[in-house]
């Protein structure tokens, strides 16, 4: 458990990443950027399920929407072990095809943006 929750921090950490080169493209007149970083940085978590990992995007203190799903279970029949999965609502990913692998170090995250798996 503890190499799945070290690939997740990296996955928070690259749609963090993602937010900073998406925010940084254009010029900042208000001086607001850091603190929207900042805000995004902090509004990122997830919450282990039985077969799901589900990354969310916390905003305030009642509202939540999900960015992904990371699969939980080593018995699925159709997705492997740290597979990710772009949600297909709040509490249930879409089962079509895996937007990558939280342990594939070379390419599991290209499908995700900050606003999450593609």
């Amino acid at each position: 458990m503890a190499e799945m929750t070290e690939r997740l921090d990296a996955l928070l950490d690259h749609m963090r990443v993602d937010y900073k080169a998406w925010a940084d493209r254009g010029p900042d007149p208000h001086g607001t950027r850091a603190f929207m970083y900042e805000e995004f940085s902090d509004s990122l978590d997830y919450t282990i399920g039985k077969k799901y990992i589900k990354v969310l995007r916390r905003e305030g203190d009642y509202h939540s929407s999900v960015c992904a799903f990371v699969v939980n279970v080593e018995n699925d029949k159709k997705f492997n072990y740290g597979d990710i999965l772009m949600p297909a609502g709040w509490a249930a990913p879409a089962r079509n095809f895996a937007r990558g692998n939280i342990f594939d170090t070379e390419r599991g995250f290209e499908r995700v943006r900050w606003t999450g798996a593609l």
